[in-house]
């Protein structure tokens, strides 16, 4: 039991100390059992607090020491340092959460914010009296990394990490790499088109021999962990020779018979059942789509290249960590939704950037030339009623970029924005500015008021209750309507299913910490990047996959890693092997495994996160979590209930 432990209480700036009488913390611990010095402060986490403490320890022997502060969330791995520059054991150190549990908590209660810090960090000086030093899991690691998705910010990780000298594999699900701005002409903000972006990266890729690009590959299995993922990949070929002719191959996807919606387009247009048919696509040679192809042999009478004797590989990868960049897809509007599908003339906003794009000298679409153009904004995004209640942030600029890129390229059209208020964050603002210098109309709604669209004889009507004048109902009749759709997650769950990585509220790949740990999930050795963690421009995607190879650099770059001692352990002994605690874990993390003439609980110590699921449903209590025994559980208990026997 501990004996010489040491306790500081912080103000943290008035967040704690305006709503709990830290003072009145401190006289009330300071005489418990085995506290040697009890102390406030005004910042903990400040530099000269933390040399304080560093002092105290050292001048006073401390063999234990308690902060009451903010979120652990925030300061553990602050404090656990200051004790490991101290010569003190990291796991001596017990954090106690006294602003989110009780100032903030209980701000319209000081008195009772007061109380239930006192015994909230009494609780803890409990517990780090019968702490014990840990030392942490030390397991190889492979220095190789896995990327999964060769979009923006796929290509541009696999890129970082092959610059610090890293081994990658870039998988990307689709014939193609470059994702969704492989689809777009000149971007917002710059006049970069999304092709020479993609090719640029695409260059950058095919000249570093240390990058592995595997196209129509998808992840089907892992069965490893951080430091040591085993991965196994599907392959599915082209069915085209890399090595072939281009003059045949094009004569060979004219005379293929099949013609399906071109997804690329956003499906306004079809394509072959053999195809390549836009320059931004890379690699730069074809595919034939077997799930459309009917096996004619027409393209195979011109074309030698052509070669349906190809088959599916499964390959197995290695790789210390995996980084995730899935991206993310449109949202697609349900029939009926401001006239979606009940009229042509009702498309969405990536729809309608391809028909700017396919169009030279006037804006046609559907045989009609389009003069008035209706912006509905929101669509999909900020949902009153739904499932996608957040806000998709590009979309405002991405709409406006459009509109005046129309209104530059084909004189005569007049934009109408039907809007809920603009969010062109930053340097984006002047986008804005530019739209409103053009003479472009915006009207605002309410968001319970959403604009109406009404179509009759396959005309269409946008009315609205614009707030901007008063809620004066302003209708147009619109030559195109353009719904600007926001982003959703992928359709596709396999990835997150395989490695079963936690969805937010937003059902977006979902990160430890916003701003601490942004780029890190709760699975070891897994980081994500891009659209796929949540809606994000392009500057946006890239950054947060920069971040995410250089936290997945971290794991691989030093052949060894240290993991959280917190791990559930079995008493052999008492085990009678129920399968219970391997059901109940959520991490796969226990097997069963024959210990001498018995079966027997296994903990796998590398993929273990020390969630105690599966303590409560030992029947023998043969389970126990370091560093949270029933001891400690029980004194703590003990405290928070003013029990001192």
């Amino acid at each position: 039991m501990r004996k010489k432990l040491g306790v500081y209480i912080c103000h943290c700036g008035g967040n704690i100390s305006d709503y709990v009488d830290v003072e009145k913390v401190k006289e009330a611990v300071e005489n418990e059992e085995g506290v040697f010095l009890a102390r406030t402060t005004m910042f903990a986490c400040s530099d000269a607090t933390q040399k304080e403490m560093v002092e105290d320890i050292k001048k006073n022997e401390l063999d234990g020491i308690v902060v009451a502060s903010c979120s652990p969330k925030l300061h553990l791995i602050t404090f656990r340092a200051v004790t490991e520059r101290a010569d003190l054991n990291k796991y001596n150190y017990v954090h106690s959460n006294i602003r989110e549990q009780g100032s903030w908590a209980h701000s319209d209660d000081k008195a009772g914010a007061t109380e239930k810090a006192i015994h909230l960090v009494k609780a803890a000086v409990a517990k780090v009296r019968l702490s014990k030093p840990l030392e942490p899991i030390k397991i190889p690691s492979k220095k190789a990394v896995v990327v999964i998705g060769a979009g923006i910010a796929g290509m541009r990780s696999a890129i970082e990490l092959s610059d610090m000298q890293c081994p990658v594999t870039l998988i990307e699900k689709e014939h193609f790499v470059g994702g969704r701005v492989a689809q777009w002409d000149v971007l917002f903000t710059t006049d970069q088109t999304g092709k020479e972006l993609v090719s640029r990266l695409y260059s950058e890729i095919e000249k570093r021999e240390n990058i592995s690009l595997l196209t129509g590959a998808e992840v089907i299995t892992n069965t490893g962990s951080i430091g040591d993922f085993k991965l196994k990949v599907k392959i599915t070929p082209r069915y085209i020779k890399e090595k072939c002719d281009r003059d045949k191959l094009k004569k060979a996807i004219e005379l293929c018979p099949v013609e399906v919606p071109d997804e690329f387009n956003f499906n306004i247009t079809t394509r072959k059942a053999i195809y390549h048919n836009f320059p931004s696509e890379y690699p730069q040679y074809p595919v034939i789509d077997m799930t459309t192809c009917t096996r004619c042999g027409e393209c195979e009478k011109v074309c030698e290249s052509v070669d349906f004797s190809m088959k599916e590989e499964i390959v197995e990868i290695e790789a210390g960590s995996v980084l995730v960049a899935t991206g993310f897809d449109p949202y697609t509007p349900s029939e009926g939704e401001f006239g979606y599908v009940r009229s042509e003339n009702v498309v969405t906003l990536p729809q309608f950037k391809r028909i700017i794009d396919m169009n030279s000298e006037k804006l046609i679409y559907r045989g009609m030339e389009i003069r008035n153009i209706a912006y509905i904004y929101c669509v999909g995004s900020r949902q009153s009623e739904g499932e996608n209640k957040y806000c998709s942030r590009y979309c405002c600029t991405s709409a406006i970029h459009a509109s005046i890129k129309a209104k530059k390229k084909f004189p005569g059209i007049t934009n109408f924005h039907f809007t809920r208020g603009i969010r062109t964050y930053g340097k984006q603002e002047l986008l804005y500015a530019e739209s409103l210098k053009l003479g472009d109309i915006y009207l605002q709604s309410y968001e319970e008021d959403p604009p109406t669209v009404s179509v009759e004889d396959n005309k269409v009507t946008v009315r609205i209750n614009d707030i901007l004048t008063g809620k004066r109902e302003i209708s147009v009749e619109p030559d195109l309507t353009v719904l600007i759709t926001g982003m959703v997650p992928r359709a596709d769950k396999s990835v997150s299913t395989i490695f079963k990585l936690p969805r937010g509220r937003d059902n977006f790949f979902n990160e430890i910490h916003m701003k601490l740990r942004p780029v890190e999930t709760v699975i070891d050795g897994i980081t994500i990047a891009g659209a796929g963690q949540g809606p994000k421009n392009i500057t946006e995607s890239i950054s947060s996959g920069l971040s995410a190879a250089a936290k997945s650099f971290s794991f691989v770059s030093k052949g060894e890693l240290e993991l959280e001692p917190i791990i559930a352990e079995v008493d052999n002994d008492a085990c009678t092997w129920c399968g219970e605690c391997e059901k109940a874990c959520p991490f796969d993390a226990i097997k069963m495994e024959k210990h001498g003439d018995k079966d027997v609980a296994v903990i796998k110590q590398s993929v273990c996160k020390g969630c105690g699921m599966c303590l409560p449903v030992c029947p023998v209590n043969a389970i126990n979590l370091i560093a949270y025994s029933d001891n400690e559980i029980e004194s703590m208990i003990d405290a928070l209930a003013g029990n001192h026997n």
